[in-house]
């Protein structure tokens, strides 16, 4: 595996064209090259932060490889971005910024005799490089770390030098991934007011009823959904007698959902409003609205529940 690793990192080229002179072979615009370098992805670690908890951190484990295995190596540096996707707040723009440099002494030789190990940066020294208070960033937004390596004789590799050869498949070296920001949620009793406009309960993901509303709580799945009165499939949500949601009229409805005092991250999914009859409120534990879906709004995906412990 190393050997033919190597072999591969030899065709790691960097071209110049002859903007003068067009070919139809690819060889003949290649007028210089030299070796380079890539840090290959073994394990994404962590890929979120959580605004709640400076410790809370992104992480990558890499393998270094270079034309002397290794031996070239001398640094890899982190730099951050955001990627501001909350725009309620304003729009917050701070890019490549440097939040520190590990030395390549703190890697060990890995499998297949290359340098490996893991690099991290946390939530509070990624804030802290990004210059941003916590009223310039919002969950949701995305942390966008890149690593830039560099060996002894100088030389930078980094996300403007990653081509697609090395990007994706054996190599996986994008040089940058992203972080979702999200937030500790305030502990309580959060009440989801359901709503469907037939009458017939909810029906998401089929006419059979489908999922309902699921909240992940560190990892803990809590689904709440509006059932029919006059039942149906057992284990879905028409079957008001399986337990799954109180009993309601099938145009209305509640459900709590609690959320533990030391709650990590918790994250609410809608599945679907298979006929576009379904609405629905989220409240917080002290009886703030948090999100309103109006009749056949409901779009599959992640809720923008957010209430962050203070």
């Amino acid at each position: 595996m190393k050997n033919i690793s190597k072999l591969l990192v030899s065709f790691l080229l960097i071209f110049s064209f002859n903007s003068c002179k067009q070919s139809d072979k690819v060889i003949e615009k290649v007028l210089d090259f030299e070796t380079g370098a890539v840090l290959r992805t073994i394990n994404v670690v962590s890929n979120t932060l959580n605004s709640s908890d400076n410790a809370s951190f992104w992480s990558v484990e890499v393998e270094e490889q270079d034309a002397q295995d290794g031996k070239l190596f001398k640094s890899v540096s982190i730099y951050v971005s955001i990627r501001d996707l909350s725009p309620a707040n304003g729009t917050t723009v701070a890019a490549d910024k440097f939040v520190k440099t590990i030395d390549a002494s703190t890697f060990s030789t890995g499998p297949v005799g290359l340098p490996r190990g893991t690099v991290l940066a946390t939530f509070g020294e990624a804030a802290t490089a990004l210059g941003l208070t916590s009223a310039q960033m919002s969950p949701g937004d995305l942390f966008v770390f890149e690593l830039r390596l560099e060996l002894t004789d100088g030389r930078i590799f980094g996300g403007s030098s990653a081509a697609g050869i090395i990007t994706g498949g054996y190599f996986a070296s994008p040089f940058k991934y992203n972080a979702l920001l999200l937030c500790s949620p305030e502990p309580g009793d959060y009440k989801v007011v359901m709503h469907d406009s037939y009458g017939d309960g909810w029906q998401t993901t089929g006419g059979s009823g489908g999922d309902g509303i699921q909240v992940n709580i560190d990892g803990n799945i809590t689904s709440v959904g509006l059932c029919s009165p006059y039942g149906g499939a057992a284990g879905s949500f028409l079957d008001s007698v399986a337990g799954l949601c109180t009993q309601n009229n099938g145009y209305e409805g509640e459900a709590i959902v609690n959320i533990p005092a030391g709650t990590g991250t918790a994250t609410w999914n809608f599945p679907a409003d298979a006929y576009g009859e379904i609405g629905f409120e989220v409240y917080g534990p002290q009886g703030q609205l948090l999100l309103a879906v109006g009749f056949g709004e409901g779009v599959p995906g992640l809720l923008p529940i957010t209430l962050c412990k203070l």
